[in-house]
């Protein structure tokens, strides 16, 4: 194995990095948006990058600028 392959066999990356810190990486700095129906009606749900439901807008736009607000960066789920 390479020095940069991945060892999971133990919980760690060979960097160091335990399988809960690469999990949380990015956590506060990137948020999902995804389309959803929300009583009957198109919503624009707001994830954060470990799953958590954030928030929900009327569109797409109002979504990323909250998003954006917030100062994570938007990605867009399909």
């Amino acid at each position: 194995m390479e020095d940069n392959d991945a060892n999971l066999s133990d919980g760690t990356l060979s960097a160091g990095m335990s399988e809960n810190a690469f999990a949380l990486w990015g956590v506060e700095d990137v948020a999902y948006v995804k389309r959803i129906a929300l009583n009957g009606q198109t919503a624009w749900a707001i994830y954060s990058a470990d799953g958590s439901a954030l928030g929900a807008a009327e569109d797409r736009d109002l979504a990323f600028a909250t998003v954006l607000q917030a100062d994570r960066n938007p990605v867009s789920v399909h």
